[in-house]
């Protein structure tokens, strides 16, 4: 079942869904949306490796905006911050972003319950597209859990993502061990 506007801001009010800053002017009928923050970034090498420590270069946004290219894996952030304890969150992009070619995931679309940071987006393009601070990128739309909630993502030792970041984070896939 997906929070209502209503049951959006009950779950803020109780602690359960935080997110700062929070506009109510953000809050839809059924998501909240959240905004493409200053920070970007791009891998320092042309070919990946699933078991290394890929590096990125991280650079911001000026108040020109900044030239997305095609072909280029970018990774930018979320201007909120958020926590989730109760529900699980989907972040999605704007119909908007969507009908300017934007893609701001690859394949990283849900959240876990516990899961509390800045989104980190895998950002592609079909054709160069200006974007800006502080541009709406997503919604975020939240699903309630059945039953109860054994390891929150915050709590899992294998969690990758757990430390707070206002930039975007590079793939920690190495650290798996396969």
């Amino acid at each position: 079942m997906i929070l209502s506007d209503s049951a959006i801001l009950a779950a803020i009010e109780a602690g359960t869904i935080v997110i700062e800053p929070f506009h109510r002017d953000c809050l839809g009928s059924n998501s909240y949306d959240v905004h493409l923050g200053r920070h970007l970034a791009t891998y320092k090498d042309g070919e990946l490796d699933a078991r290394k420590h890929n590096e990125i270069i991280h650079f911001e946004i000026g108040e020109e905006g900044f030239l997305l290219q095609p072909q280029q894996t970018y990774l930018g952030v979320t201007l909120e911050y958020t926590e989730t304890h109760e529900c699980v969150p989907f972040l999605e992009g704007k119909s908007s972003v969507g009908r300017l070619g934007i893609d701001i995931h690859a394949t990283a679309g849900k959240g876990d319950v516990g899961f509390a940071n800045h989104w980190t987006l895998e950002i592609s393009v079909q054709q160069p597209v200006r974007v800006y601070f502080g541009m709406p990128i997503g919604q975020l739309i939240y699903f309630r859990v059945e039953g109860t909630i054994l390891t929150p993502y915050h709590t899992k030792p294998s969690a990758k993502y757990n430390q707070r970041s206002e930039r975007p984070q590079e793939s920690m896939m190495w650290k798996n061990r396969f």
